[in-house]
């Protein structure tokens, strides 16, 4: 359908080949701001539970359900959020799951009880979880094709900008009286934050055109490009949910849940229990140990930088199946080599952070291409919620299995779950770069090449 009208004697363009401007660079940024709460909320308990496990009294069972609360929340958010987001829009849903965090997060300063905290942790996650789908399909439906990949890396190096920021707060409130309430508490400043900027932030006019509603879809595009940009023609198309599962789609679900699954258990581990994983490559107790971990967070986002604008040099693919080569390699080191000297320890772990931007980044990216208008959100919740599955039992069991075999096995369970994201890409990863989102979500042989 034309949402920009009939055609003007001035040049028209898709909105796949607009140019990057201030009001649409304020929709990536704030848009981001989901996943920066994401991996501040998500990381910032494993610096409180050093803390918490002592003042509340935790057994090992407890501190693992507390590190996996927020994971199965995840689960069950991303699959409502991404069917809601469908349903009802991208914008509406984007206000309210910051409302949430931040009123979660005030409340977690005030448990007494394990079962506060785990209970608050799930609700937590639930929210978080309902953000992937509905920020993301927002900023790709948005952005043009040059820029999605940077955008994209927008969303995944605020994570770690979150994930970093959180390790930075909790080692400064390491020795303050009761220090785990004001880090469980301290998201609901950055949930302030992104309330004011995004209040004004439009509805998708990709969602509105799927929905027939195309002055409002004119309207937006004006607003956000200026006159002269439109939408490729598509037909309003109404999907369920068991659309993301019918053929052709099904297997891109499967491998997207399967690779994601793959590159965050590691990951996750890292961040819910980074400063036990020091602390097992004898670097120290309590503060040094989140010392460390700061350090390695800031690898995770050091990489993204240079990863956002790889993947349009080299290519999808190629980055994908290099990075987690190179990252499996980063875990095989202290698999292998557990009692190996400190720098040793801490290059491997760089190494592994570093290459984790290109793979980071697609796990946002591969969803919004490769899933069509209708179903995009539904089909990143989907992906996402296949991957928590995993990665929430393995949360629960990395302290059961660090105590019972070590922490090279642990380690070499990482690479593992890494070279089969390897073997797995190598088969089934497609290339997507410089393809308009239509033609990266068809069916069809240039929408699916692995080329």
């Amino acid at each position: 359908m034309d949402v920009a009208g009939q055609h003007a004697s001035e040049v028209r363009h898709l909105i796949d080949d607009a140019t990057m401007n201030r009001f649409l660079a304020k929709i990536v940024f704030f848009s981001s701001g989901g996943s920066f709460l994401d991996g501040y909320v998500l990381s910032i308990i494993g610096v409180a539970l050093v803390q918490l496990s002592s003042a509340l009294s935790l057994s090992d069972a407890e501190v693992a359900a507390t590190g996996a609360a927020a994971l199965a929340g995840i689960f069950f958010g991303s699959l409502a959020g991404g069917r809601l987001t469908d349903a009802l829009g991208r914008r509406t849903m984007f206000i309210l799951d910051v409302v949430a965090i931040g009123l979660a997060s005030l409340a977690a300063c005030f448990v007494a009880e394990a079962w506060q905290l785990i209970a608050l942790r799930l609700l937590l996650g639930f929210f978080i979880g309902a953000d992937y789908p509905i920020a993301t399909s927002l900023i790709a439906e948005f952005a043009p094709r040059r820029e999605r990949a940077v955008a994209m890396g927008v969303v995944s190096g605020s994570w770690y900008l979150g994930a970093t920021a959180a390790a930075f707060v909790g080692f400064g409130l390491y020795s303050v009286t009761d220090g785990w309430r004001w880090m469980l508490g301290s998201a609901l400043v950055p949930c302030v934050v992104l309330l004011i900027g995004r209040h004004d932030i439009p509805e998708s006019p990709r969602w509105l055109a799927q929905r027939g509603q195309v002055d409002k879809a004119r309207e937006v595009l004006n607003r956000v490009f200026g006159e002269g940009v439109e939408l490729e023609e598509e037909e309003p198309v109404r999907a369920g949910f068991g659309s993301v599962f019918r053929q052709g789609y099904l297997g891109r679900v499967v491998y997207l849940g399967l690779l994601i699954l793959c590159q965050v258990v590691p990951m996750y581990a890292m961040y819910t229990f980074g400063p036990r994983i020091m602390a097992a490559f004898s670097l120290g107790e309590g503060s040094l140990a989140i010392l460390g971990e700061s350090v390695v967070s800031l690898f995770f986002l050091v990489g993204t930088v240079p990863a956002m604008f790889w993947l349009n040099s080299l290519g999808r693919r190629p980055l994908l199946i290099g990075s987690l080569a190179l990252m499996a390699v980063g875990l095989l080191i202290p698999g292998l080599w557990p009692e190996a000297h400190l720098a040793v320890i801490m290059i491997a772990f760089g190494l592994y952070a570093f290459f984790s931007g290109g793979p980071g980044i697609l796990q946002w990216l591969y969803p919004n291409e490769m899933f069509p208008t209708e179903v995009r959100a539904t089909a990143v919740g989907v992906a996402i919620a296949i991957s928590r599955i995993g990665v929430v039992v393995s949360t629960y069991g990395l302290p059961l299995f660090l105590d019972a075999y070590g922490i090279g096995p642990t380690m070499l369970a990482g690479a593992g779950l890494l070279l089969a994201a390897l073997v797995l890409s190598v088969f089934m990863a497609p290339e997507t770069r410089g393809l308009t989102l239509s033609e990266a979500s068809s069916l069809s042989e240039k929408g699916n090449s692995h080329g």
